[in-house]
């Protein structure tokens, strides 16, 4: 009556109904014509002539023409029928239904004695007939029931009283259940049939499929192990033709020239293990040769014995997989090999220092691992790109290879890092002149693509197990052996020492209660007054930071503003300290003026810009005040934005002050480019010009002299005696700062002198 909305599909049990009605056409003509015809002998006496011919003949013609409609629509719904090909049976069953129901309604009045019973007799008959017989189609079947059933019950209320008419209606119920179950239980069986004809259909295929491309075959020995009933895809596989091979030992064909030598392969000995043992066995891997060539083959096999248990031999299942081996191994490959440079990667220098740590475990000895960072290398990428520098990292592969002995294992740990994994490093002489060879191979000279190229190398070194007894302890501490030569400017190896260890932890420890400074309100700052050099009047102070933490005390802004850039940090505390001066010097006279250090880091970030602007608004100073300092190492990063991030800092009115000048590069080239207001001279120049050394004399003559002829001022640090101001007085400075003008002071003694000093006033002592 509906179509399901589900995966099934109907179509085909829809046919198999059809189908079964069709096959039952006949079956339902003939039975139709012959019951008309033995009621129309029963009543030929008792009823007209036309009448019951009439009626015999209508039943013949809608018996023939649902006959006919049947057979008809075989050949259309052979493979599928649609809902509507059902729903229509129903007017087929309504049409006999119709027919047979004038029987007992005008058949019944005359029906007495024999003629009665053989009236009930045949509707009961064919009622049931078709509720057995024809429940294949039950839409149709139970039309035909109700109406007949029903026509029957009424005639009999009418004839004889509601006993016979309800133990008719019962039997037309009966039957009417009984069809609607059979036609279910039909569809189920049929649906079952079709699933398991759709499941042979696929393995069949599958068959077929597997005998005309797969690689796999079988294979059967008896209980001396010799090869029998070989399968022809067996005997190709091995070279052989299946009558030569029947009868030969199975090793014998597996091992090819190997049989006469001797010299099996270890798969064919454990092969021979388990067939020996008669122990069943899956996926065993062997190499065979075929020929010239050797291939990979996997097999499987479990033994067979026969009623009474007694063992015959072997069956098994056997594939080529040689393709998937050259698959895997390359895969393999691709996992422990660098793709740019060819060298062992991390995954298998660690499995290699694993291997080393285990051996000199094992022996007594010791091994070690090398980390190699190149020097100069970010240089080389940021000019000339990463394609270039791609090609000097295998230049660099191609000399480390070149390197190597039987005893150590070069790779690339990834970027511009590479290691070494010594096997055997009990020759400590030899360790070191590896080191040193490798630092003076790399800083040779290389020419790519037109470029000669320097670069260098540093070296740390770690050795096994005194340095760490696990592969992971090792290459932390030859990690940090390494950190120690960049730090002394690369080009160099150190060997690990146990304070490096102990330097890390600290500096571990500190990393972690820095990040809650600003939190726990654990940061404050000092001002150091900045004097004219003159008449020794105040001009401003600059802000220095100052960190006290609750258990380790004071730490040195030495130790903490370095780990600060390297963690990520310097930017919101920079960003605390830059708000926390100004709002500080709003409490100051007008003309006194803050001067706040900058990282390159702040300045890299062009969202510093509105920090600036946001922390002048919210304190209400004057741009002007302000003066952001800045050191030489802000413009060796080309292409950052640093430069315009400071126009835009001098058009917000504030000023610039270039810190250290003459302690890095120096170029005068970004002295042209930004506006600096002043040039601060490092403490350490004003200290040597104080002993007589005539360099630093000379270095802040001339930079005194540039500062001039630009425009700005020159601010002299580290001022601690009378002598060294009057010095740095007829040298040109301008301004000092220094201990003889005052230490750093906390802020309430910082505000007071700034409130309390007139412009003009001397503070020196």
């Amino acid at each position: 009556m509906h179509d399901p909305r589900d995966l099934t599909d109907w179509g085909p049990i829809r046919a198999a109904q059809l189908n079964a009605g069709s096959q039952l056409a006949l079956f339902l003509l003939a039975a139709n014509v012959f019951g008309a015809a033995l009621l129309i002998l029963q009543f030929r006496n008792l009823l007209p002539v036309w009448l019951l011919f009439g009626w015999g003949a209508l039943v013949a013609v809608i018996s023939a023409a649902v006959g006919i409609r049947r057979l008809s629509s075989r050949a259309r719904t052979q493979i599928s029928a649609t809902i509507e090909d059902i729903r229509d049976t129903a007017y087929e069953g309504l049409a006999l239904g119709i027919i047979w129901s004038i029987a007992p309604v005008v058949f019944g009045p005359y029906a007495q004695g024999e003629s009665a019973l053989a009236l009930w007799l045949t509707l009961s008959i064919l009622m049931t007939a078709s509720a057995v017989a024809l429940a294949a189609l039950p839409l149709a079947t139970i039309i035909f029931l109700s109406v007949v059933g029903t026509s029957v019950s009424v005639s009999l209320l009418i004839a004889t009283g509601p006993v016979l008419a309800a133990a008719a209606a019962f039997f037309t119920a009966l039957l009417i259940v009984a069809c609607f179950a059979r036609g279910k239980a039909l569809v189920v069986i049929r649906a079952g049939e079709i699933a398991v004809a759709e499941r042979d259909e696929t393995v069949s295929l599958l068959l077929r499929e597997f005998e005309d491309h797969g690689a796999d075959w079988l294979w059967e020995t008896d209980a001396q192990r010799r090869v029998v009933r070989a399968s022809p895809r067996f005997a190709y596989s091995v070279g052989l033709d299946p009558v030569t091979i029947d009868g030969m030992p199975f090793l014998q064909v597996l091992a090819g020239p190997h049989w006469e030598t001797g010299s099996f392969p270890a798969g064919l000995h454990q092969l021979a293990e388990r067939l020996k043992a008669r122990d069943a066995f899956r996926d065993l891997l062997l190499p065979v040769s075929i020929g010239d060539e050797e291939r990979w083959w996997e097999i499987s096999a479990s033994p067979r014995f026969d009623e009474r248990g007694s063992f015959i031999g072997f069956r098994g299942v056997g594939s080529d997989v040689t393709e998937a081996r050259a698959s895997t191994d390359k895969i393999n490959r691709m996992a422990r090999y660098d793709m740019l440079t060819g060298l062992p990667n991390r995954l298998l220098l660690n499995e290699a220092l694993a291997r080393a740590m285990a051996e000199a475990e094992k022996w007594g000895g010791r091994c070690a691992f090398m980390m190699i960072d190149l020097d100069r290398f970010k240089a080389v990428n940021d000019s000339l790109g990463h394609p270039l520098g791609d090609r000097l990292l295998q230049r660099v592969a191609e000399r480390l290879a070149h390197l190597v002995t039987d005893n150590e294992v070069i790779g690339r740990l990834g970027g511009d890092e590479f290691a070494v994994v010594v096997r055997d490093a009990r020759d400590t002489e030899r360790l070191e002149r590896l080191a040193r060879t490798i630092i003076a191979t790399l800083s040779r000279s290389y020419e790519v693509d037109q470029h000669t190229l320097y670069i260098g190398a540093s070296v740390g070194l770690a050795v096994g197990p005194r340095d760490g007894r696990s592969a992971e302890m090792l290459v932390r501490s030859a990690d940090l052996a390494l950190y120690r030569s960049k730090d002394a400017g690369g080009g160099v190896f150190n060997v690990y020492e146990p304070q490096l260890h102990v330097a890390a932890e600290e500096r571990r420890v500190l990393e972690i209660a820095l990040r809650g400074a600003l939190e726990n309100d654990e940061l404050a700052l000092n001002y150091q007054p900045v004097v004219h050099a003159g008449t020794g009047a105040l001009t401003g102070f600059e802000a220095l930071l100052r960190w006290t933490h609750p258990t380790l005390g004071p730490i040195s802004p030495a130790k903490f503003i370095p780990l600060a850039e390297d963690a990520r940090l310097i930017a919101p505390i920079g960003e605390w300290v830059l708000r926390n001066a100004c709002a500080e010097a709003a409490k100051w006279d007008d003309d006194i003026r803050i001067a706040v250090n900058v990282s390159p880091e702040q300045l890299h970030n062009p969202a510093f810009v509105a920090v600036i602007a946001q922390a002048i608004t919210q304190t209400g100073i004057s741009p002007d005040r302000l003066e952001l300092e800045v050191t030489e190492s802000v413009f060796l990063r080309e292409g950052t934005g640093a430069v315009r991030v400071l126009e835009h800092i001098l058009q917000l009115g504030c000023r610039l002050s270039l810190d250290d000048f003459g302690t890095g590069y120096s170029s005068l080239g970004y002295l042209s480019r930004t506006k600096f207001s002043s040039i601060k001279i490092d403490r350490s120049f004003v200290q040597s010009a104080s002993k007589g050394v005539r360099e630093a004399i000379a270095i802040i003559r001339a930079v005194v002299a540039l500062a001039q002829s630009l425009g700005m001022a020159t601010t002299a640090e580290g001022v601690e005696t009378e002598e060294e101001h009057q010095m740095v007085q007829e040298l040109g400075c301008t301004k000092v700062q220094g201990y003889y003008f005052g230490r750093p002071l906390p802020t309430d003694e910082a505000r007071h002198l700034a409130t309390r000093r007139k412009r003009g006033a001397s503070i020196a002592a």
